[in-house]
C-alpha cells in the first residue's frame, strides 16, 4: 500500500492484491517465477549434436500467486509515450541542443527543454544525454522562485562522469539537427513489430517439416482470428513489415493488428508462398526466421506441449519461441516460452498453470508478452552491439560536422552556464525569426514520422477502461494539515504526524487527534504484531523515540484525551537521548529490533516477547518503554545517513545493519560490530535515498538508491549482479512492492520493474508525499 499526500488528500496506490505486508519483504523475488535455464540439444544432418541455451518459461515455480499477488499482470514495459522523450517533449517546441565531449574527448550531445508536466502549471526541466551507449534522460523540477536558475553545467552534472568537464558544451542552433537527434532516438527500438507464426503438428521434429505444411487446421484459422484480422496485402498502405504490398510476391493474405498504438504484422506459414519442390520452403525461412520472435502453434493438445524444442528451428536470429497448443474440449489455451539465455527477463511472467481459459484475456496477455519479449531481446549482445556501433558512428559524424560548422555561431550567443525559456534581448528580431523556422521544422518532423506511422503514440489506442495495477483511491479526500509522516494501522486506518500535532485518521470517520502541537513528531511506526506505537520527537539533543500502547488511542473517550509533551515523560527511551534515526525490523520476524543512530553510535534494542509468544498470549503483552532491552552499542565511522536492518534468512547467522553515510553503504555486523564496505558512490554530488533490503531465492539482497541510480547489491561473497538501473527524477522515497518498484519525488510517482528496471509508467502528481508502504488500504 503506498499513499501518496496529494493537496491535503490521502490517496492509496495498491500495487499487489493481497498482500498484508510487502510482498518484496517477505522473501518471494525470485528469478524462478522467469523459468530455468537448460540446455537444449537438436541433430544436425551430419549427426552432430547442436547446442543452444534457452530460459524456459512453464508456469510451474514454487511461490503460489494467490498469497503474495500476481506478477502476471500483462502491462507494456518501456512504453514508447513515456520513453521516446525526444518526440514527445521536444519535438515542435522550442528547446536548446548543444555539443561536448567528455574527458577522454568522447563526443555527446545535450538535449534541454522547459515545460510544463500538466495542467496543472507544474513545469520541468527534461534533458537528453545522447551518447553511443545510448540516450540517458533526467527530469528536474524547474522552480524559479527558488534560487537561481539551471545551468546547463549543473544539467551536466546529474550524468554520470559529466560533473567535470575540460571545456564546455556549445549551443547548436541549426533547426535541422532535430531530424538528426530524432533519428538517434530510433535506434532506441522498433514502434512496430513483425512476429512469426509457424503452424507444426505433432510429431514433426525440423523445421523443414513444419514449413512445409501447405495449411493449417480449423483451430489454426481460429487462433489467426484471435490475433488479428485478415488483410489483402496488394495496395495496403499501413505497416507492412517487410511484406510485399505491389505483386503478391509474399503471399496474398497476412495477419494484423494494433495493440496500444503498436501496429503488428504476423509473418504467418500458411500464408506465406508455398512451393512444392522446395523442401526447404526458402520464401517462407526468409521472413520467419528473420523475426525475433516466433509464435509456434503446435497442432495437439496439451499432453503434446512439451515435445517442442526451439532447436528444431534452425535461426540463429529468432531469440524468443512462444509455443501454443488448444485443447478443443476444455477451450483453453497453453504457453510456454523459451527465451534465448542471453535475453534479459521480461514480464509478464506465466500463470501457474500456464492455462487460459479466456480468449481475449489470453490475447492480451501473449501480445504483451511478445512485444515486451522483442525489446528484452533489443538488449542482448547480438544487437545491442550493433545499435552502440551505429550511434557511436552517427554522434562522432554530427559532432564533426556541427562543430566545424560556424553557421549562427554569432546569433544568440548565450553564456555557457545559461539555460533560458524566453529569448535573450539582443538580436530580438532575428532570433525570434530563428525561433520560429526552429518549431515549425520540429512540427514538420512530428508530423511526417505520425504520417509514416513511426510514431511512438502507443497512448493514443488504449483502452479507457483497462484498470492499471497502481490506480490510484482517495482514501481521506480533505485532511487540512501538510503531513510529516505516518503509518497504517489495520486495514483502514492512519496514524499521521504534522507540525499542528498527530492525528488518526479512519475511513468513513472524521480525523482527530491523539498528540498536540507541542509533540513534533519527524517519525513513527505502527508495530501491530505488539500493538505499540513507536516515533521518534523533537530534534538534537531533545529527540527521543517513545512507546506507547495502540489501545491508548483505541477510542476518543480514552482517558488521558489530546496528549501533550508533558505526557511523554513516561513514554521515553532514556538510552536514545540526541537520536537522529531509527529503523526497525521487518514484520513477521521472530523478535522485533530496533536500531537507533546517535551520532556515530548505534544501539541495538530487542523487544523482550517473540511475535509468536504475543500471538499466544496477547493480553500478557502489555509493555511499553520496558520492552525493550539494550542488546549492545557500536560504532561507525560517520553520522549514519540511512540505516536498514538486513535479516539472515539462515537461522542461526548474524543479522546485518546497512549503514549510509557521504560516499558509501557499509554493512556492519548486528553482534561483532565487524564493518564490510558494500559501495561507493562516485562523483561530487552525491543524494543517498534508501537502502531496502529484499530476499531473492532465500539469500539477502539490497537495492542502494543514490542521485538517480538504484544498485543491486547482493550481500554473500563472491555475488554480484550488473543490474543497476535509472530513474528520471531523483527519488525521495523507494517502494517495493514485487514486482514493481516506485520511486516518489514530491511530484511524480515512477513505476518500474524491480526484475529489469524497465518503466512501466510515470504519474505527475503535484504536492506528493509518500507516508507508508506497510499494507493495502481499499
Amino acid at each position: 500500500m503506498f499513499l501518496p499526500q496529494l493537496t491535503h488528500s490521502v490517496f492509496s496506490v495498491s500495487a499487489s492484491s493481497s498482500s498484508t505486508d510487502l510482498a518484496a519483504r517477505r522473501g518471494v523475488f525470485s528469478r524462478r517465477h522467469y523459468g530455468s535455464i537448460e540446455m537444449l540439444a537438436s541433430v544436425e544432418n551430419d549427426g552432430a549434436d547442436l547446442f543452444r541455451r534457452f530460459r524456459v518459461e512453464n508456469g510451474e515455480r514454487v511461490e503460489k500467486d494467490e498469497l503474495y499477488g500476481s506478477p502476471s499482470t500483462p502491462v507494456l514495459e518501456n512504453p514508447e509515450y513515456q520513453t521516446r522523450w525526444y518526440f514527445k517533449y521536444f519535438l515542435g517546441r522550442l528547446h536548446q541542443n548543444y555539443a561536448g565531449a567528455d574527458v577522454e574527448k568522447v563526443p555527446f550531445f545535450l538535449s534541454v527543454v522547459l515545460i510544463d508536466s500538466n495542467t496543472q502549471g507544474l513545469q520541468q526541466y527534461r534533458a537528453i544525454l545522447w551518447r553511443k551507449t545510448g540516450a540517458q534522460k533526467i527530469c528536474l523540477s524547474h522552480r524559479p522562485t527558488q534560487g537561481k536558475p539551471l545551468t546547463v553545467k549543473s544539467i551536466l552534472s546529474n550524468f554520470q562522469n559529466l560533473d567535470k568537464l575540460e571545456k564546455g558544451p556549445r549551443e547548436i542552433f541549426i533547426p535541422e539537427l532535430q531530424k538528426d537527434l530524432l533519428l538517434l532516438e530510433e535506434q532506441e527500438g522498433s514502434v512496430n513489430f513483425k512476429f512469426g507464426v509457424l503452424f507444426a503438428k505433432v510429431g514433426q521434429t525440423v523445421d523443414d517439416e513444419m514449413f512445409s505444411n501447405e495449411s493449417g487446421t480449423r483451430e489454426f484459422d481460429e487462433f489467426l482470428s484471435l490475433l488479428g484480422e485478415r488483410i489483402r496485402l496488394k495496395g495496403w498502405n499501413k505497416y507492412r513489415g517487410g511484406l510485399d504490398v505491389k505483386g503478391d510476391m509474399t503471399g496474398k493474405y497476412s495477419i494484423y493488428t494494433i495493440y496500444e498504438g503498436h501496429e503488428i504484422m504476423f509473418h504467418v506459414s500458411t500464408l506465406l508462398p508455398y512451393s512444392k519442390d522446395n523442401r526447404q520452403q526458402v520464401e517462407r525461412k526468409r521472413h520467419i526466421g528473420n523475426d525475433i520472435v516466433n509464435i509456434v502453434f503446435l497442432d495437439g493438445n496439451h499432453q503434446d506441449h512439451s515435445s517442442f524444442k526451439p532447436s528444431m528451428i534452425k535461426s540463429q536470429f529468432t531469440h524468443i519461441f512462444a509455443v501454443i497448443t488448444y485443447d478443443s474440449e476444455g477451450e483453453t489455451f497453453k504457453l510456454s516460452v523459451y527465451s534465448e539465455e542471453s535475453v534479459p527477463l521480461f514480464c509478464p511472467t506465466l500463470p501457474c498453470p500456464p492455462v487460459f481459459r479466456n480468449a481475449q484475456e489470453f490475447r492480451e496477455f501473449l501480445l504483451v508478452k511478445l512485444i515486451n519479449g522483442e525489446k528484452a531481446a533489443f538488449n542482448t549482445p547480438t544487437f545491442s552491439q550493433k545499435r552502440e556501433r551505429t550511434l557511436d558512428m552517427l554522434i562522432k559524424d554530427l559532432y564533426a560536422e556541427h562543430m566545424a560548422d560556424n553557421r549562427g555561431t554569432m546569433l544568440n550567443r548565450r553564456a555557457f552556464s545559461d539555460v533560458l525559456s524566453e529569448a535573450p534581448r539582443g538580436s530580438r528580431r532575428k532570433e525570434e525569426a530563428r525561433q520560429v523556422e526552429f518549431v515549425r521544422i520540429g512540427q514538420a518532423l512530428k508530423l511526417d514520422t505520425i504520417v509514416k506511422g513511426d510514431a511512438p503514440t502507443s497512448l493514443a489506442t488504449t483502452s479507457l477502461f483497462k484498470r492499471e495495477p497502481w490506480e490510484p483511491q482517495c482514501f481521506y479526500p480533505d485532511f487540512p494539515y501538510d503531513i510529516v509522516c505516518g503509518d497504517s494501522w489495520g486495514e483502514n486506518r492512519l496514524v499521521l504526524a504534522t507540525e499542528a500535532g498527530a492525528f488518526l485518521l479512519e475511513e468513513g470517520v472524521t480525523h482527530r487527534p491523539i498528540f498536540d502541537k507541542t509533540v513534533q513528531i519527524k517519525h513513527l511506526n505502527v508495530v501491530e504484531a505488539h500493538g505499540i506505537l513507536l516515533f521518534r520527537a523533537d530534534k538534537g539533543r531533545d529527540s527521543r523515540i517513545y512507546v506507547y500502547r495502540l489501545s491508548d488511542f483505541e477510542s476518543e473517550a480514552s482517558e488521558n484525551g489530546v496528549r501533550n509533551k508533558t505526557d511523554l515523560r513516561d513514554h521515553r527511551l532514556e538510552k536514545t537521548k540526541g537520536c537522529h534515526l531509527y529503523a526497525i525490523s521487518r514484520p513477521g520476524d521472530s523478535h522485533l529490533r530496533m536500531v537507533v543512530a546517535i551520532g556515530r553510535r548505534l544501539l541495538v534494542l530487542q523487544w523482550r516477547h517473540s511475535t509468536a509468544w504475543t500471538a499466544w498470549c496477547a493480553s500478557s503483552d502489555t509493555d511499553t518503554v520496558d520492552g525493550f532491552q539494550l542488546i549492545r552499542e557500536l560504532s561507525v565511522p560517520e553520522p549514519a545517513q540511512l540505516i536498514t536492518l538486513v535479516d539472515s534468512p539462515v537461522k542461526g547467522d548474524d543479522n546485518q545493519i546497512c549503514v549510509a553515510y557521504k560516499h558509501e553503504f557499509d554493512l556492519v555486523n548486528e553482534k561483532t560490530g565487524d564493518t564490510l564496505r558494500l559501495h561507493c558512490v562516485e562523483g561530487n554530488k552525491v543524494h543517498l535515498v534508501s537502502a531496502v533490503d529484499i530476499y531473492e531465492d532465500e539469500e539477502a539482497e539490497l537495492l542502494l538508491s543514490y542521485n538517480h541510480t538504484t544498485h543491486f547489491q547482493k550481500l554473500s561473497e563472491d555475488s554480484s549482479t550488473d543490474l543497476d538501473f535509472q530513474w528520471n527524477a531523483v527519488p525521495d522515497t523507494i517502494v517495493c512492492a514485487f514486482p514493481y518498484i516506485m520511486a516518489f519525488t514530491t511530484d511524480t510517482i515512477e513505476i518500474r520493474l524491480i526484475i529489469n528496471g524497465n518503466l512501466l509508467h510515470n504519474m505527475i502528481m503535484p504536492k506528493l508525499t509518500a507516508i507508508t508502504s506497510k499494507v493495502n488500504i481499499l
